[in-house]
């Protein structure tokens, strides 16, 4: 019993933290775009709202006959859930840096690239941060769902409790997600607090 359920987490956690690398290489880029190139702002957080409203099964769904079943729609599925999240907070993180802490920079001859990386990202962090606290808590729950795309995970255990009336292996794979992702929501508010400390 405790091996089928270690091999189901260790599934789960494999398509949730795939689709969340994912989700930070496309949101991190796209909110830096978003914050400081005006004719991107615009579509990129009408996009990042739009994939918020979609429901997670049913972007499944779509993947489906584009990537067929398997690990492969489950992540990129996933992702597509997730970076809307990033995107916002790198956007808001980096629009709610203070102008007097630009001017300063300017003022001591940062190039522009010099000021993103020392003034403008540090201060942003915590607000970007928040969004990948958000992102990854929600992948860890809508993980689930990859088991009806036959990509496996904790779902698998849910789904089969479901059928067959198995309380114990429903209470197993519910239980074990939410305690997956109590983990990941402890680790990173620690992680924020200190992020925080240092901006």
């Amino acid at each position: 019993m405790w091996t089928d359920l270690a091999a189901h987490a260790v599934t789960h956690v494999y398509l949730a933290g795939s689709a969340l690398v994912l989700a930070l290489a496309v949101g991190i880029p796209l909110g830096i775009a978003s914050a400081v190139l005006r004719p991107v702002r615009s579509p990129a957080l009408a996009l990042a709202g739009i994939g918020r409203t979609l429901p997670s099964l049913a972007v499944l769904m779509l993947l489906l006959p584009l990537l067929g079943v398997g690990s492969a729609p489950a992540i990129v599925a996933l992702a597509l859930l997730a970076a809307p999240p990033i995107l916002i907070a790198v956007d808001a993180g980096i629009r709610g840096v203070p102008s007097a802490a630009l001017d300063a920079a300017a003022g001591m001859g940062m190039r522009p690239v010099q000021t993103f990386r020392r003034v403008v990202a540090p201060l942003a962090m915590p607000v970007a941060f928040s969004g990948v606290r958000t992102a990854a808590t929600e992948t860890i729950a809508s993980a689930t769902l990859a088991t009806f795309v036959g990509a496996g995970g904790l779902g698998d255990l849910i789904v089969r409790g479901m059928q067959t009336g198995d309380t114990a292996s429903l209470f197993e794979g519910a239980a074990t997600v939410a305690l997956l992702a109590l983990i990941v929501e402890l680790a990173l508010g620690r992680a924020a607090v200190r992020i925080e400390a240092r901006a």
